[in-house]
């Protein structure tokens, strides 16, 4: 499965970068999140609930940044296990490009899974794979607009 996606986010290229290297932000943005650890500047794990149609597990995952670029972007790759539910790998380039006071997010993703989640269908993957990229990055740039939406009271 293939995604790509763009996001107008209401902070600079800085505040982006930062953001999306802050566990605490990530932690709040990730559909499902429990837990996410941060074990080095390029490794982090999570404890995600996600519900594929009939399936919900809860996955253990493994993610590790590389192509490290600030503020420019990186390159994220993970893996997770759902136990009976199955597996899900991936990984997606992140571009951050400036522009004004706004920063434009894009990436491109390949994911594919395992297990129980593969005997689903990948027309109901890819549409709750594309659904919880569309509230990860909604959730992102309502937590990084907060201040400004503030300000303007």
């Amino acid at each position: 499965m293939d995604m790509t996606g763009e996001y107008r986010i209401p902070a600079s290229r800085e505040e982006v970068w930062k953001a999306l290297n802050d566990i605490e932000i990530l932690k709040q943005c990730i559909p499902g999140c429990e837990e996410i650890e941060k074990h080095s500047e390029t490794e982090l794990s999570a404890k995600v609930t996600a519900k594929v149609g009939p399936v919900k597990a809860k996955f253990n995952g493994k993610v590790t940044l590389s192509d490290m670029d600030p503020p420019n972007g990186y390159t994220i790759t993970g893996e997770g296990t759902g136990g009976a539910a199955g597996f899900a790998k991936g990984g997606a380039s992140v571009i951050l490009k400036a522009e004004g006071p706004e920063t434009i997010l894009s990436y491109e993703a390949k994911a594919a899974v395992g297990g129980k989640l593969a005997q689903i269908g990948s027309r109901l993957i890819d549409s709750t794979s594309k659904k919880l990229a569309n509230q990860f990055f909604s959730n992102f740039a309502k937590v990084l607009g907060a201040d400004e939406e503030k300000d303007e009271d």
